[in-house]
């Protein structure tokens, strides 16, 4: 069918409702943002047999919708309404939840339900299980909607009609969200945290200055009686998030975004050292937690984290957003080595769950006293990574993709022998929306995948590929069909599995011959160097367009 995708932008869920509809055989077009006229615009050319909404933010105008069947996707059970939905199920704690496809209507989530699908929610943030949980729910119910539309003789039910008692739930307010450091207890507080991880965030005073307070992980490591540190303190600081005292225990807060001043530029999210800069005391330790989890105890929380199981060992990383700033390259690169120094003979590095990788830190660059500067810092210390990937010629080496990657951290990807991925993640394999040509490899790595016609071709497009589409076109060797929570465990015994294979060793001799071949015809550093070149001019280059999309990209 001819349908015609309306979202207030073009995010994560309305990425992979795209991906997954174009797979399916339709003809999509999109519209984004620009308010209800550029939706106008958008019927009148596209002449939809189906409008769909993954992702709204203000109401489609009514004469669109009395004339064209409109299904919007809302994260929440038959008979939720309200703007915060995910919002209010994770600050109450809900471990139901679900996705419902209703016809846009007068009344804003009061349509006709065309489909729904429940869902369990993680102890998780709440971009996170939008990516995953509910985008998967989500996923399954407008194709199953889709579908019916399709038969022509689909009748869609009431609200009413599926047993649910309809509760307008408004927008969830600071007020609400405001935390009692005093009172509130860990769980408390981690649920407050998460129900605002992304946007809007929970604000907060701290160290003299408000602040929106993104993400939230529990300290596990119990505190030793007599640790000085009143709720609300700051007694530690760790991979670039602070850890405050709770009523019973302690949290990391990995970012912090300044409240904006009225009539001042937008404020954006940095790691919360960073962002706290000089107001934070010289007499906060750095507290790291060991790479490997001891068997003796509780580490507590790592961004990295090292373990092995037989003769695979698995290198996990989770950077909030996915974006890698040049101190997340340099500790990863660290860590890496760490795990090539272990007897394994399959080396997986990845994500358990959610993003894999963005590539450069966007928001850090933008922050530094030269961007131009931290570009170069940042895309170095990337570099520095993927070549130590491609030069590991001792074992087979697996990326595995748990969510969502996109530009460079795509290309980390591929550096590996074999890329596993969950099946409903999200690819964006290009640079261009950001102005960039693009480094990590990519011109040695991306066409030996797909071949030099397709990789020019993604390049261009700059279009979402789902999983299986990646799959199909060579960017992914494996599918793991597994919901978020299970991908880990799931890429362990995969993992186990092929280093128990007989024919292992002459499967790591025959890449190692290749490396070296491939060393001969044309040496790694002309890749680099060549892509390097044209970055430098970007990143250096006052009127490139990479500093305009760069500043509205982490603004907005």
């Amino acid at each position: 069918m001819r349908i015609l995708l309306v979202a207030s932008a073009f995010n994560s869920l309305t990425q992979r409702v795209y991906a997954e509809l174009t797979d399916a055989g339709h003809e999509l077009d999109t519209v984004c943002g620009g308010g209800d006229d550029a939706v106008r615009e958008a019927v009148r050319r596209h002449r939809p047999e189906l409008v769909v909404a993954p992702m709204l933010t203000t109401a489609i105008p009514e004469d669109v919708w009395s004339r064209h069947v409109c299904l919007v996707v809302h994260p929440g059970p038959p008979g939720d309404r309200g703007p915060s939905a995910l919002d209010w199920a994770i600050d109450g704690g809900a471990r139901r939840w679900g996705v419902t496809v209703l016809q846009a209507d007068a009344e804003m989530d009061a349509g006709d339900i065309w489909a729904t699908v429940p869902f369990t929610v993680p102890e998780a943030g709440k971009s996170d299980v939008y990516r995953n949980e509910a985008a998967d729910a989500a996923v399954a119910a407008v194709g199953l909607a889709v579908h019916r539309f399709a038969s022509g003789s689909h009748k869609p039910s009431r609200p009413e009609d599926c047993g649910a008692r309809p509760v307008w739930r408004p927008y969830l307010r600071q007020e609400r969200r405001r935390i009692d450091w005093a009172a509130d207890s860990t769980d408390t507080v981690l649920r407050k945290l998460r129900a605002a991880d992304s946007r809007p965030g929970v604000l907060d005073e701290l160290l003299g200055a408000q602040w929106y307070l993104h993400g939230g992980e529990r300290e596990d490591a119990p505190r030793p009686p007599g640790t000085p540190g009143a709720p609300g303190d700051i007694v530690a600081q760790r991979a670039g998030a602070v850890c405050r005292v709770t009523r019973d225990g302690a949290v990391w807060i990995p970012r912090l975004r300044p409240r904006r001043v009225p009539g001042g530029p937008a404020t954006f999210k940095l790691p919360a050292v960073y962002a706290l800069g000089a107001r934070l005391p010289a007499s906060v330790p750095e507290v790291p937690a060991p790479l490997e989890q001891p068997a003796e105890g509780i580490a507590g929380w790592s961004d990295i984290r090292y373990e092995e199981q037989g003769d695979a060992g698995f290198l996990w990383f989770s950077f909030p957003g996915g974006a890698m700033s040049t101190d997340h390259c340099r500790r990863l690169l660290s860590a890496y080595r760490h795990a090539l120094s272990r007897p394994t003979r399959v080396l997986v590095f990845g994500s358990r769950r959610d993003f894999f990788s963005n590539g450069i830190h966007l928001a850090v660059i933008e922050a530094a006293d030269d961007p131009g500067a931290e570009s170069w810092a940042n895309i170095v210390a990337m570099d520095d990574l993927v070549e130590a990937v491609l030069r590991t010629t001792d074992r087979l080496v697996v990326s595995a993709l748990g969510g969502n990657a996109a530009a460079g951290g795509v290309m980390l990807a591929l550096a590996a022998d074999e890329v596993w991925c969950r099946d409903g993640a999200v690819l964006n394999p290009h640079y261009r929306l950001m102005g960039l040509y693009g480094s990590e490899f990519w011109t040695y790595t991306l066409p030996r995948r797909v071949g030099r016609e397709a990789a020019e071709r993604m390049m261009c497009e700059a279009l979402p590929l789902s999983s299986p589409a990646a799959a199909r076109a060579g960017l992914v060797d494996r599918l793991l069909p597994v919901p978020a929570a299970e991908f880990a465990a799931e890429a362990v015994r995969t993992a186990a599995r092929l280093a128990r294979t007989p024919e292992l060793d002459a499967r790591v001799a025959a890449k190692a011959a290749a490396r070296a071949r491939d060393e001969a015809a044309k040496p790694l550093a002309e890749y680099r160097a060549a892509e390097l070149a044209v970055m430098r001019r970007q990143f250096t280059g006052p009127d490139e367009p990479y500093h305009a999309l760069r500043r509205a990209f982490v603004r907005t």
